[in-house]
């Protein structure tokens, strides 16, 4: 993402006052069902009695978030809106830990457990998931990459540790 790219996207969504708040909107609340819906998930698992799947559903997610946590801190790369001199749609104050979007892991490392115990709420929180990465992108909160290692770093996981082991 360069400069005038960005001024482009804000300038668009400024003027489209509907559509900036959807993005607004969408920025804010679409990993919201995915992290109310999880602790769900678990007691699901649990109450139907599919305790080792229990474990899987709760440690495969606690590993993805520790390990992209530890990742942010080590890379601490800069975010769009420090890097590009840009104005964010979502104002944000922090600095630094840009990558991998820790959000973009976490939703879709949640979306991929789903997946495992129900296709059609997998499917429908992974949705959720992309529409929140590209709102993240538009935003100006995270680049592109961000989103992209994130979003990819648990799906690689999230498939070796549900589907093959």
């Amino acid at each position: 993402m360069t400069k005038s790219r960005y001024d482009r996207i804000e300038k668009f969504f400024r003027n489209h006052e509907k559509i900036y708040f959807l993005l607004r909107i969408i920025h804010k609340y679409a990993s919201y069902p995915v992290f109310v819906l999880y602790p769900f998930l678990l007691i699901y698992m649990i109450w139907n009695k599919r305790a080792a799947e229990s474990v899987k559903i709760f440690v495969i997610p606690a590993v993805t978030f520790i390990a992209v946590t530890l990742l942010r801190l080590i890379i601490n790369r800069a975010r769009p809106y420090e890097v590009l001199d840009i104005n964010p749609l979502i104002k944000k104050s922090k600095s630094g830990q840009s990558f991998p979007s820790r959000h973009a892991a976490s939703v879709f490392i949640i979306a991929i457990a789903f997946l495992y115990v129900n296709i059609y709420a997998g499917i429908a929180l992974l949705i959720l998931g992309v529409l929140m990465c590209v709102s993240r992108v538009l935003a100006g909160v995270h680049f592109v990459s961000d989103v992209v290692v994130g979003a990819a770093f648990s799906i690689i996981l999230g498939v070796f540790g549900f589907f093959i082991i």
